[in-house]
């Protein structure tokens, strides 16, 4: 038991730099809300939902993070900061980083539709902050989440999704070794200058697509009012 601590903690210090100690680790959010979500959730498989209930309210009274009871965790999950929910049917396998305000959420519950309602992520994914994971979807082993991205669909193993909706970047994670802090490579291909000037390329391709529709309706209406003339 000991030695299963010291490798979680060792885990987390290996994706953040800023403890100096695992002491210091045993002190964040998200490893509170997993201890308190290891023993709800085997009161939840126990079919004790009520005491599970109220271990998975303290929990989120000390860490400001939401996990269901039934969410199935794997080895070395870290929550990075706080202000997370996750859902009941979510599963989430190994080595998977998640950080601030992430949400891993269902199926809209108006529709009748139950089952399998929130995500699976696979081994070592990364979710960066913001981003909302939505619906009975898979995301595949080792993707990215851009920060703030939405995503609705299935995710490739190793793919890169930025946006909302989200889309694949040009780059896929798979061809990156190291660990990628909030889920977006750091590099040319991705600085913000560039991804302005895309945004402006696609300004300048709309307004000539509009132009050439004025053109093109002025040119239609000009037969018609030399026939009115003459």
């Amino acid at each position: 038991m000991k030695r299963e601590v010291i490798a979680y903690l060792d885990s987390v210090k290996a994706r953040d730099p800023a403890p100096r100690s695992r002491w210091e680790i045993l002190l964040y959010p998200g490893v509170c809300a997993l201890v308190f979500h290891r023993a709800a959730h085997w009161l939840f498989e126990a079919e004790l939902w009520f005491l599970a209930r109220v271990v998975n309210h303290i929990g989120r009274l000390f860490s400001a993070i939401d996990i269901h009871p039934g969410a199935k965790i794997g080895a070395n999950f870290f929550i990075d900061h706080g202000f997370t929910v996750i859902g009941e049917t979510a599963v989430i396998g190994d080595n998977v980083t998640i950080y601030q305000c992430v949400t891993l959420g269902g199926t809209n519950p108006a529709n009748g539709v139950a089952g399998k309602r929130h995500p699976t992520i696979e081994d070592d994914v990364i979710i960066g902050s913001g981003a909302q994971v939505l619906g009975p979807i898979t995301v595949g082993q080792g993707a990215r989440i851009g920060a703030n991205a939405v995503v609705t669909r299935d995710v490739p193993p190793g793919a890169t999704m930025t946006g909302i909706p989200a889309r694949p970047t040009l780059v896929d994670a798979q061809n990156y070794n190291s660990f990628i802090p909030y889920g977006t490579p750091c590099s040319e291909r991705f600085d913000p200058q560039t991804q302005q000037l895309e945004l402006l390329k696609c300004e300048v391709e709309t307004l000539r697509a509009r132009l050439a529709s004025l053109i093109e309706q002025r040119e239609g209406e000009k037969p018609a009012r030399d026939r009115d003339c003459a």
